[in-house]
């Protein structure tokens, strides 16, 4: 008899594979359950502001997913002396105008990221060079040098009448340029408010310009506000200090919180190196009322130059003649004051973090027009022999005012 098959015995899975098996399987539903629910990633951002100087670009490994603001922003701030307008300075000119005779010095206002210059002069037409007018191509050459702002408080202000400034002033702005200090009507003046500011990668700053007085000529009556005036006795004695006047459009300024101030003054004796107590007590009122720096011109003449690096505080007596005739001793050679401006993001301060200065030198050579050159350069140039350098007797003065000027800078 055959004897019956046993059936195969089932084999019996673990308990512990089980509980494993549904472990996962509850993991499998809970993962969908929070992915179907969870947003898509956005797409990364990348930011396209341009960096600002004083600050290290990103690179392909650093690139941001956000905007990000640097921690500080560095301007430089160019100011230049007088450019004197007279029969030489103004025969300079030729058929191409004026470059060839700032070609050397051009830069050093253009890298600026804000420059100025006192223009003692105005563009009222011909005759040009006598009485100080020149031609619309000086201005424009001034405005190819990189200048932002012409100090039109000084001296030449009115020497043509009203009508002469305000043809003065629309030259300025042919050329690309704003003038400070001066206005062709009173009501030009109250929208204006005595002052401009000017906002430079994020750095405002409010720039002041005023004379001591316009060659003893007084503003008419109806055009009181034209010029800014530092005394009261303007047209005479330059004795009393116009406080109330001073004072005014600096708070004016204050109120639209500038960044940094400016104060660029027309001010002291020609051709004298002496500074008097008046311009002392202007200078103490004007730090007093927190303006950071002041630019003096007038004297021809270089002269002190002192900065506080605690405080960024700088006082410039006068920085010379940019460009004249440099017909007497001392007005050849002026500087070109560099002052580095830094704005901290973090807190919202800004100052003056630093102020150098470069050598200029009117050159004055027989049957050669006048140039400015780079004082320094230009030695270098002719002890290399270079092709175009200066005459010998050049040289010689280039030597003697390069020791001027580091005295007058030191107050020497």
């Amino acid at each position: 008899m055959e004897k019956p098959q046993r059936r195969p015995r089932k084999k019996k899975i673990p308990v512990r594979l089980i509980v494993a098996a549904a472990v996962l399987m509850l993991c499998g539903v809970l993962i969908f359950s929070i992915s179907s629910k969870a947003p898509a990633p956005a797409d990364p951002t990348v930011s396209t502001t341009a960096p600002t100087q004083g600050t290290t670009p990103a690179t392909d490994a650093t690139v941001a997913t956000a905007e990000t603001k640097p921690t500080n922003t560095v301007i430089h701030y160019a100011a230049a002396g007088d450019l004197n307008v007279n029969e030489k300075t103004v025969g300079t000119g030729d058929a191409a105008g004026y470059t060839d005779a700032f070609l050397d010095v051009a830069h050093l206002l253009a890298k600026a990221d804000v420059a100025s210059i006192n223009f003692e002069g105005n563009l009222f037409g011909e005759p040009y060079g006598a009485g100080g007018s020149a031609p619309q191509a000086l201005a424009e050459a001034m405005g190819s040098m990189g200048i932002d702002l012409v100090q039109m408080a000084n001296s030449y202000s009115i020497n043509k009448g009203i009508s002469g400034l305000a043809a003065s002033l629309n030259g300025i702005t042919a050329a690309g340029m704003e003038s400070v200090g001066a206005y062709a009507t009173n009501k030009d003046f109250k929208a204006g408010k005595g002052y401009t500011i000017k906002n430079v990668q994020g750095i405002r700053i409010a720039f002041m310009a005023f004379t001591k007085g316009m060659d003893g000529m007084a503003l008419p009556v109806g055009s009181e506000n034209c010029v800014n005036v530092l005394y009261s006795d303007y047209d005479s004695a330059y004795q009393v200090v116009d406080t109330q006047k001073i004072s005014s459009i600096i708070n004016a300024a204050k109120k639209e919180k500038p960044d940094i101030m400016v104060a660029l003054l027309h001010w002291g004796s020609e051709f004298n190196n002496t500074i008097s107590p008046s311009q002392e007590a202007i200078a103490e009122l004007l730090q007093a009322n927190d303006v950071d720096a002041i630019i003096g011109t007038h004297s021809h003449y270089v002269q002190k130059v002192d900065f506080n690096r605690e405080t960024g505080k700088v006082l410039a007596y006068s920085l010379g003649d940019f460009f004249s005739d440099a017909s007497r001793s001392g007005s050849e050679y002026s500087i070109v004051l560099d002052l580095e401006i830094t704005k901290d993001h973090k807190t919202g301060d800004a100052k003056i973090t630093n102020c150098t200065y470069t050598p200029i030198f009117t050159v004055s050579e027989e049957n050669k027009p006048l140039r400015v050159v780079r004082l320094k350069e230009n030695m270098a140039a002719y002890e290399s022999g270079y092709l175009d350098k200066v005459t010998a007797e050049t040289y010689a003065k280039m030597q003697y005012a390069l020791q001027r000027i580091e005295a007058r800078v030191a107050g020497e």
